[in-house]
């Protein structure tokens, strides 16, 4: 069973969650979520002699949720990542992130290779800087309700989510493949969308009951502002135009995950063109956007064949 404890780290205090002892796995959540998606990644790392650390990470969980929205670019989430891996005292880390997460992995293994062994991908892709602002490309490709768009307004999602958090956990993590990505005019992020009746058979209540605990202290506001800084993102990381991620890496994907509808059909033959170590790609039959939850066997396989192939330095 994981341990929790807080570290100090770029003026905030992170709550983590950590098992085993080894070369270090880090583990990056996405959102809506906490330390707790990586739950049936932990025992099975561990065991086979990784030390495996999920943080809740800034904003979200038992971490500190700092007030300035402008305190979550991506240069603050990646600067976590470099802090945390001082903080507990090693000096690399193979770096695994899903949704969010998987984005801040990526941008690590980019922006600081010298501090990462190798990177894995969950759900999210590598993808090569746009030529216009995201949220421009996004109002262009899906529309004015697209979600991320809808997002942008500090209090409105977050009043929205904040409303009945069970509701929201289960009407986002229960929600089916095929369920669209648009808010719906006047109806918010999850008044077009049903409570189901029943979970999915990889979600329980008590793992709903889980979330929810964890988003009693700070709500959804901070995790909402890492989508308001999409566009300073795209303006901060302009010096990495056209820059490779070079440490080794992994791919994991569902063919059901709505993450898909933002990629060409050809994306996984363009990958290698920003990803040239890429050692594979793992393409999940059936699987929707919650990978490790959804299909924890296959996701830690993936895992322990993609680290063991990397050594024990």
């Amino acid at each position: 069973m994981p341990q929790h404890r807080e570290v100090s780290l770029n003026g905030i205090t992170m709550h983590i969650a950590e098992e085993g002892e080894g070369p270090l796995v880090l583990l990056l959540h996405g959102f809506p979520e906490s330390w707790y998606s990586w739950r049936h990644q932990f025992g099975p790392l561990a065991d086979a002699g990784y030390r495996v650390v999920a943080p809740d990470q800034r904003g979200y969980g038992a971490t500190d949720r700092p007030d300035d929205v402008d305190a979550y670019s991506i240069l603050h989430l990646v600067g976590d990542v470099v802090g945390l891996i001082e903080a507990l005292g090693e000096k690399e880390a193979v770096v695994v992130g899903h949704d969010w997460g998987a984005g801040v992995a990526w941008h690590t293994a980019m922006l600081r290779p010298d501090l990462v062994r190798g990177v894995v991908g969950l759900s999210v892709a590598p993808t090569p800087r746009s030529p216009v602002p995201p949220l421009t490309a996004a109002r262009e490709q899906f529309g004015e309700d697209f979600y991320q768009i809808y997002f942008q307004e500090p209090g409105v999602a977050d009043a929205e989510l904040n409303h009945d958090p069970r509701t929201s956990f289960r009407k986002m993590l229960g929600m089916g493949v095929d369920a669209n990505l648009a808010t719906g005019t006047g109806t918010g992020f999850l008044g077009g969308r049903s409570d189901p009746e029943t979970l999915p058979d990889w979600l329980t209540e008590a793992d709903i009951d889980a979330f929810v605990e964890q988003y009693k202290r700070n709500g959804f506001t901070g995790s909402l502002n890492w989508y308001r800084n999409i566009d300073r993102n795209w303006t901060l990381t302009t010096p990495w135009q056209n820059a490779q991620i070079t440490p080794p890496a992994l791919y994991i994907t569902g063919d059901r995950d709505l993450a898909r509808g933002f990629y060409p059909p050809d994306f996984f033959d363009q990958l290698p063109q920003w990803v040239p170590n890429l050692r594979g790609i793992v393409d999940l039959p059936g699987c929707g956007h919650w990978t490790q939850q959804e299909r924890p066997a296959e996701v830690n396989g993936a895992l322990l064949d993609f680290l063991a192939g990397l050594g024990t330095s």
